[in-house]
């Protein structure tokens, strides 16, 4: 049987990557065979892209060049990673996926990269391939900062370069986040993220059921 592919999506400081290591946890004490990856950096290939992706200036690459780095990462993610782990019968979860790129490159940046641009690179990339759920864990932009710059300084973290940006540009982040799911209801759930890890996660859990039928 093939594998299912969950994504989780939000703004910076939602907790996107301690929900993903929870559920991932979860499924595989229900017995699934689960991958946790991440979106850009989940391949080899993807790590060195994300390194041009996630730190430096955040005005280093214009619009378009920056959507090609991050659908680069995405067709090495899917091709060498998510597509034959799926094909294997097993779950993978991401942490970021093309839901991100849309809302940052589209949204975040007041619509600087055309629409169609991105649906048709995404087209190239992906086809008609979805995720059969995604989670998008919604939470106001000032708090979700406070948190992403304080994990930052606790672990010595150097990729800021979205951090760096405006509060205005989290906010739009966010409606765009908001808008994508409004857009596409049966896939994606809004989930409040302004709570603690435990309540999130067993709202993430059961949605999760619910959504994909476990048991």
């Amino acid at each position: 049987m093939k594998g299912k592919f969950i994504t989780l999506e939000g703004g910076e400081g939602c907790g996107k990557s301690t929900q993903a290591r929870l559920l991932s946890a979860y499924l595989q004490n229900k017995g699934i065979e689960v991958i946790t990856t991440k979106e850009p950096g989940g391949t080899p290939e993807g790590k060195i892209l994300r390194e041009l992706l996630v730190t430096g200036d955040k005005d280093k690459f214009d619009a378009i060049a920056e959507c090609l780095l991050y659908y680069a990462d995405r067709r090495c993610h899917l091709t060498k990673l998510v597509w034959p782990a799926m094909d294997e019968g097993k779950w993978v979860i991401s942490d970021r996926y093309a839901d991100s790129t849309e809302a940052y490159q589209y949204y975040g940046y007041n619509k600087r990269v055309e629409h169609q641009i991105l649906e048709n690179m995404y087209q190239i990339v992906a086809g008609d391939f979805k995720p059969d759920l995604t989670l998008i864990l919604d939470i106001d932009p000032e708090v979700g900062m406070r948190r992403s710059f304080a994990k930052a300084e606790a672990m010595e973290v150097k990729e800021l370069r979205f951090e760096s940006r405006q509060l205005e540009f989290h906010k739009n982040l966010r409606q765009g986040f908001l808008e994508i799911a409004k857009r596409e209801p049966e896939r994606c759930i809004v989930l409040n993220a302004d709570t603690t890890v435990e309540d999130l996660h067993h709202e993430i859990v059961r949605v999760v059921n619910e959504k994909l039928g476990i048991e």
